[in-house]
């Protein structure tokens, strides 16, 4: 089975094919670093980096370049500036060194390339200039602007008419307009904003135009994939693609295959900001190992609406707690077998990256493998490496799983509950039942959960109540 993926554009899944499997090319819209992010923010985070980790898989990690970009000037960033009375760069440094530790907390692997609007200034210019130049943008008042009526297929990746995209979308109103559904490419900064120097005069991009450069000028075009929210479908999207096509390089194509994720809601509303639904991923870490995060965030179809829930976040640890519980009970089986999952095995995730499908048999091997621990069965190391190869890709199971029950313990505490629990063995092998069960109770009351299995007792540290 090969790799099969729902495109917007096509409307259907579509089997993968690359145009130069040596060179998979994937590009995912990423953080506007101005504060820190959203939970919501981070589901395309966490879907991507699982497409990503299964490309490399498929291809090898040399041929598979992922660019995730920045967007380091905007309004909001330089309202956050002024506020505090500091350079664009000390708030944008600040929130894009937060964002890249809260991904790297939630398992995400670092993109490839990781470029910012600001650094890509010179090739942003380029690209207005040939779009002045060809007809597909015009000077207007200071701006410059694409020309929406100058690309025939406007409006064909969002499949709507363009009366209703546009009153479904924050489309500016402006005098110097041709078209209400043109946009801006390039505009003049406000005093004490950032500025930059241009042959239309000093301003600074519009935010469109930042991706159709950096993808120019990161991964070169066509691009195989193109990912990021269903939010960003109209305007972004449709945007990035007139414009890329009508650069002048006569591509043909932009993306190959568009890819969206669903809205992430707060139980049964979006999250908003008005409403004060807004959970941020840097707070919910402080609390939450960054698996347990990762898992609720993989639990739905990536397609489909996600429900955050308090439950969801249970659930997810409940799971993960199997999984490393398994693996703490098969600590001595040595794993084993190919290191190449079957194809059966990676079915799931071929299949248009069905998440719940690959963590319900992420489970499945994990019963088996206890069965066969349990049974000291031959088979016991290659379940075990199945296990280890699927979580992998799918980026669980980072973790040692004594780490991973003991976290909430210091070093002083652990040598505590180590030598209770050898006490508590050495009572149980002379049969002294109320001794042991004495010190069960002492281990109870430091909040420690003690698990008895074939290789020997392990213990974790209960959640507090």
């Amino acid at each position: 089975m090969s790799l099969s993926l729902y495109d917007t554009m096509a409307r259907k899944k579509r089997p993968f094919v690359p145009a130069d499997p040596k060179r998979v090319t994937m590009y995912v819209c990423g953080p506007t670093v101005y504060n820190y992010s959203h939970i919501g923010n981070f589901r395309p985070v966490v879907v991507f980096d699982v497409l990503f980790r299964l490309l490399r898989r498929l291809y090898g990690e040399a041929a598979v370049r992922y660019a995730a970009n920045v967007t380091d000037v905007d309004d909001k960033i330089n309202a956050k500036a002024a506020e505090e009375g500091v350079p664009i760069s000390a708030i944008t440094d600040r929130y894009l060194a937060a964002y890249n530790g809260d991904a790297a907390a939630l398992g995400a692997l670092p993109p490839t390339v990781q470029p910012r609007a600001t650094g890509t200034m010179d090739a942003i210019l380029a690209m207005i200039g040939r779009l002045v130049a060809n007809g597909s943008a015009y000077a207007a008042d200071g701006h410059v602007l694409f020309d929406t009526q100058s690309f025939s297929d406007y409006g064909k990746l969002s499949g709507r008419p363009l009366d209703e995209m546009i009153a479904g979308a924050r489309v500016e109103v402006a005098p110097y307009k041709r078209h209400p559904a043109d946009f801006v490419l390039w505009k003049p900064s406000k005093p004490g904003e950032p500025v930059w120097e241009s042959p239309w005069g000093a301003g600074r991009p519009g935010w469109h135009i930042e991706c159709s450069a950096m993808i120019e000028q990161e991964l070169g075009l066509p691009i195989d994939i193109h990912g990021g929210g269903i939010d960003l479908v109209f305007p972004h999207h449709e945007n990035e693609l007139a414009q890329g096509i009508c650069d002048g390089h006569q591509h043909g194509s932009y993306a190959n295959y568009w890819l969206h994720n669903g809205f992430l809601n707060m139980g049964d509303e979006k999250m908003s900001k008005s409403l004060g639904n807004v959970a941020l991923a840097h707070d919910l870490l402080k609390t939450q190992p960054g698996e347990v995060i990762r898992w609720a965030l993989l639990g739905a179809h990536y397609r489909q609406p996600l429900s955050w829930t308090d439950d969801a976040l249970i659930q997810a640890r409940n799971s993960l707690d199997h999984l490393y519980g398994v693996l703490g009970r098969a600590r001595h089986i040595e794993a084993g077998g190919s290191g190449a999952l079957a194809e059966e095995q990676l079915e799931p995730l071929l299949d248009d990256l069905n998440t719940p499908a690959a963590m319900a048999l992420l489970k499945k091997l994990a019963t088996d493998l206890d069965t066969a621990v349990r049974k000291a069965g031959p088979n016991a190391p290659a379940i075990k490496q199945d296990l280890l190869a699927l979580a992998s890709v799918m980026g669980f199971l980072t973790q040692d799983p004594q780490a991973w029950f003991q976290g909430g313990a210091d070093e002083d505490l652990k040598a505590r509950i180590d030598g209770l629990i050898q006490a508590r063995d050495a009572a149980r092998v002379a049969k002294d039942w109320p001794e042991a069960d004495r010190i069960r109770a002492e281990l109870t009351a430091l909040n420690v959960e003690v698990m008895d299995g074939p290789a020997g007792a392990t213990w974790r540290m209960k959640e507090q109540a």
